[in-house]
């Protein structure tokens, strides 16, 4: 697909042994904004891939018509049109059983978001929501929304990058209003910025003191405004954080469970098994063996999207 951080054949990062491909816009000129909007088909044929993958961007997509059951992470979710979807970097996602399915799509990276991090929140609070239906009225403000995004990115014309960027900023506002949603109240300040990093830190293994100590604060600091603002404390959310992603790898991937240990930042296999049972409440082997996926597939050798 096309439309935002490198050129083309530049090669995509490469993900490690046995994990979900990883997919990043391409850009169509030096100078392009990293942003591509349009029609399935228009995005190609890997914006209905079938096979478990992840995005270095964000991806909004608006589904109008067709049949089947769109995957993100662990859930399932029936195509049953209209409906609007968010797919957060780093999500592993595909489309299952799909047939006639039709829409379109936005697609961005961080950096192109108009309201900076408070849009980055906005994105963050749909994504625990991913997958809502849209009445009449939503529907129809969405499909003019999404046709201006697609014109205005089609037209390039004069001062094309800020007229996306505020009529991306609607569509957000606009989704976060979507009945179903559950968006939460927003997180600020330093509150807000772990909870930006709080998956990327999960995955690497790193500690609540370690996390404040990339945001600049101490860890008693980062405990008391992250326990005010959520109800919750950081060790506890970044324990959820890193069971998320073992249940991804689990469901995605073919990776053994001592792999998937190690991926999540666990050096004793045994310590993880435990872990996952007393957070999940089943091992990671019978999570694996009862939930509802097909063997994972190779994605086919094409553009990445």
């Amino acid at each position: 697909m096309r439309g935002s951080t490198v050129l083309p054949g530049v090669p995509c990062a490469v993900p490690r042994d046995g994990e979900p491909p990883v997919h990043r816009l391409e850009l169509r000129l030096p100078d392009q904004v990293p942003f591509a909007a349009g029609g399935f088909d228009a995005m190609g044929p890997m914006s209905r891939a079938s096979y478990p993958h992840r995005h270095t961007f964000y991806e909004i997509v608006h589904v109008v018509e067709g049949t089947g059951t769109h995957v993100i992470d662990t859930e399932r979710y029936e195509v049953r049109p209209p409906q609007l979807g968010v797919i957060l970097p780093g999500q592993v996602h595909r489309w299952e059983g799909v047939r006639g399915l039709e829409g379109s799509l936005v697609l961005f990276t961080p950096e192109f978001l108009v309201g900076g991090a408070g849009d980055e929140e906005l994105l963050r609070r749909l994504g625990e929501r991913p997958w809502a239906d849209l009445g009449a009225d939503a529907h129809a403000r969405t499909s003019a929304l999404m046709e201006e995004l697609a014109e205005e990115y089609r037209s390039g014309d004069d001062g094309f990058a800020g007229v996306l960027r505020s009529l991306l900023h609607v569509l957000l506002v606009r989704a976060a209003r979507v009945p179903g949603t559950g968006i939460r109240p927003a997180v600020r300040g330093v509150a807000g910025e772990f909870l930006r990093i709080a998956g990327p830190a999960a995955a690497e293994g790193l500690s609540v003191r370690e996390c404040a100590g990339r945001l600049g604060v101490s860890a008693g600091h980062l405990n008391e405004v992250v326990r005010g603002a959520t109800g919750r404390t950081p060790a506890a959310l970044l324990r959820e954080a890193r069971v998320q992603e073992a249940q991804r790898l689990l469901v995605a991937t073919d990776l053994s469970v001592r792999q998937v240990a190690a991926r999540v930042g666990f050096e004793d296999p045994a310590y993880f098994c435990r872990f996952f049972r007393r957070e999940v409440g089943r091992s990671p082997g019978d999570f694996r063996k009862h939930h509802d996926r097909p063997a994972p597939s190779i994605a086919p050798n094409s553009r990445p999207a």
